[in-house]
């Protein structure tokens, strides 16, 4: 008699765990998913700063010189007054006059920036130059330490901690870094393709 009910109990027991043990493995593809679509935004968004870095640093170079360029009005002369307001004519002409000067303020935003990338060579990416650091040592790096060396080669570059460290986490996903955990620490070295990479420049 006791030995159907103790026969019952494991096979429901067994039942159990191999449907537990199922759910397990389901949840861990769907967060191996997520964390892999997670790591891809973490790229694009560093990819991002960086480009936004770039065309910030062409937009300072661009000197007052050239904006006077841009814009013939001499100083302390008004600008000549147009015959219809912003505010009057119809709002298909209100809107295409919007457009128009839209359009126009779009393509000297763009002339500044090629002019500036024409008369100063183009700064060196933030992943260039972190490479070149990890490029100078043997030993893994923390992300504090480079930046604090970034700072001192380069004054004019100031990226936040959380910068250096997303485009180092970028790095290490293209291959040209590798990561060392130790303990809490995390720390970075180069890869051979990191001095691939650094070679190609």
């Amino acid at each position: 008699m006791t030995s159907q009910p103790a026969a019952a109990l494991r096979t429901r027991l067994v039942d159990q765990a191999a449907s537990d043990l199922k759910e397990n493995r389901r949840r861990q593809q769907e967060l191996a998913e997520k964390l892999r679509m997670l790591k891809q935004e973490e790229a694009l968004l560093v990819d991002i700063l960086e480009l936004a870095e770039r065309y910030e640093s062409l937009a300072e170079s661009s000197s007052p010189r050239e904006q006077d360029r841009e814009d013939p009005t001499p100083p302390g002369t008004a600008p000549p007054k147009t015959s219809a307001s912003p505010s009057t004519g119809t709002p298909a002409q209100r809107a295409a006059r919007t457009g128009k000067s839209a359009r126009t303020a779009t393509r000297r935003t763009e002339k500044s920036v090629r002019t500036a990338a024409k008369g100063k060579s183009r700064q060196p990416l933030l992943g260039d130059l972190l490479l070149s650091l990890l490029a100078d040592g043997d030993e893994p790096r923390p992300a504090k330490e480079l930046r604090d060396e970034l700072l001192e080669r380069h004054p004019d570059r100031d990226p936040t901690p959380q910068v250096v460290r997303n485009t180092l986490e970028s790095l290490v996903a293209k291959g040209h870094v590798r990561r060392h955990k130790q303990q809490r620490s995390v720390k970075y070295a180069l890869e051979e393709s990191g001095r691939h990479a650094l070679a190609a420049q």
